[in-house]
């Protein structure tokens, strides 16, 4: 087997991120877990600034439901982090505006990677953005 590190893992929380149907989401799950990653996504949908934590508490439920965490304080803080770190990086461009898109979540051994890829904006003036958080547990 390869040894995975924080690329691999951040590779494969945004293509997680980028999967466009159930189907496809399982398929690369699958994928991903006989290279000894674990993974899941989550959509996500809403006004921005009110979302913040919502975004954050399902990108845990995610990671715990699909067994990508296991319900301890670290585990669940190093994705809440990861998150946060993500949504960071796309603030300026969605302060006030509605996001929507899917959250990847991914993880090989200490390596916890999420990736957000959200449309931003109203209507159908969009903006595209991914953010991207890794910690290590």
């Amino acid at each position: 087997m390869n040894l995975v590190g924080s690329k691999e893992v951040a590779r494969a929380a945004i293509e997680m991120s980028l999967t466009r149907t159930r189907e496809e989401e399982k398929a690369l799950k699958e994928q991903l877990h006989r290279e000894g990653i674990s993974a899941a996504a989550v959509d996500y949908g809403g006004e921005f600034i009110t979302s913040v934590n919502k975004i954050v508490e399902r990108a845990v439920v995610a990671a715990k439901r699909e067994g990508v965490i296991c319900e301890t304080h670290p585990e669940e803080g190093a994705v809440a982090g990861a998150t946060r770190e993500a949504i960071s990086q796309i603030m300026n461009k969605a302060i006030g505006l509605n996001v929507g898109g899917k959250i990847g979540i991914a993880r090989c051994g200490d390596h916890i990677s999420v990736a957000l890829f959200f449309g931003i904006g109203m209507i159908h003036l969009n903006e595209v953005a991914i953010g991207l958080g890794h910690r290590v547990v």
